[in-house]
C-alpha cells in the first residue's frame, strides 16, 4: 500500500488503535528507508552515519534490491562505501540483476573498493547475470590495476568460465582491442598462472582468437609460454 494512502487512512481513523500503531511503525520504517537511500545517492555521509547509528538498516535496499553499499559503489562514492562497510554493510548482497557491491566494483575498475571489499568478506562463489566473476568484466574493460589485484589475491578463481564459455583471458582478447592495456592484462593473467589453453564453446583457444584478430603482441605473449 502506498505510504500516502496509509497516512491518510491513519488520520481518518480507518484502522483500530492496534492496527494503526502497527501500520504507523511500518510506515515510519518505509519512510526512513526511502530517506537513507536518498541520503546515500546525494552522498550525505554525516546524515547516513547518523541514520544508521539511530537504527536504520545498513543493508536497506531500493526497489531493485540494490543495497546502500551497491548504490554507493555505482555512484563511485568511496568515502560513503567505507562508512557503510565500517557499519557492517554486506559486500556480497545481490540486486535483482545479480550485481553485488564486489562484482560491480570489479566490473567498473574501482580498485580501492575492490581492495576494501576483499578485506571485508568478498565471496568468490557469487556471480553476475552472465555467471561471471568480478575479474571477467575487469579484463574485458581493460581495468589493469583491478585485474592485477584480483589475480594476486590468494584463492581467486582466475580461470572461472562464464555462461558464454569465456574466461577473463578470453574476454580480454575477444572483447578487447589488442592495445597496450590488454597486452598488460594478458601478461598479468599469464604471470598469475592462468590456464592459457581453455577454449571457448567452439573449441577456439585464446591464442587462436588473438591470431584471428591480428593481435600480434598478445599472440607473442601467449606463444612464449609454449
Amino acid at each position: 500500500m502506498d505510504v500516502k494512502i496509509i497516512l491518510f487512512l491513519l488520520s481518518t481513523g480507518f484502522f483500530t488503535s492496534c492496527e494503526a500503531k502497527e501500520l504507523s511503525t511500518k510506515t515510519e520504517v518505509v519512510m526512513k528507508q526511502k530517506e537513507i537511500i536518498e541520503l546515500v545517492n546525494s552522498n550525505n555521509i554525516d546524515a547516513v552515519k547518523e541514520a544508521i547509528e539511530n537504527g536504520v538498516n545498513v543493508n536497506t535496499q531500493d526497489k531493485n534490491k540494490r543495497n546502500l553499499l551497491l548504490l554507493a559503489t555505482i555512484n563511485q562514492q568511496e568515502a560513503m562505501a567505507k562508512l557503510l562497510v565500517d557499519k557492517g554493510a554486506d559486500v556480497n548482497m545481490q540486486a535483482n540483476n545479480q550485481d553485488s557491491p564486489f562484482l560491480y566494483a570489479g566490473a567498473s575498475g574501482q580498485t580501492e573498493l575492490v581492495r576494501l571489499f576483499l578485506a571485508n568478506g568478498a565471496r568468490f562463489d557469487i556471480f553476475n547475470r552472465y555467471h561471471g566473476s568480478a575479474l571477467i568484466p575487469a579484463c574485458e574493460r581493460g581495468h589493469v590495476e583491478t585485474v592485477q589485484l584480483l589475480v594476486s589475491t590468494k584463492g581467486y578463481p582466475i580461470d572461472h568460465v562464464n555462461r558464454l564459455g569465456w574466461t577473463g583471458l578470453m574476454e580480454a582478447i575477444v572483447l578487447g582491442n589488442g592495445t597496450k592495456k590488454y597486452q598488460q592484462i594478458v601478461q598479468i593473467l599469464k604471470d598469475g598462472g592462468a590456464n592459457l589453453q581453455i577454449p571457448d564453446h567452439n573449441g577456439v583457444t585464446p591464442r587462436q582468437h588473438a591470431q584471428n584478430r591480428g593481435f600480434n603482441e598478445i599472440v607473442k605473449i601467449l606463444s612464449d609460454s609454449e
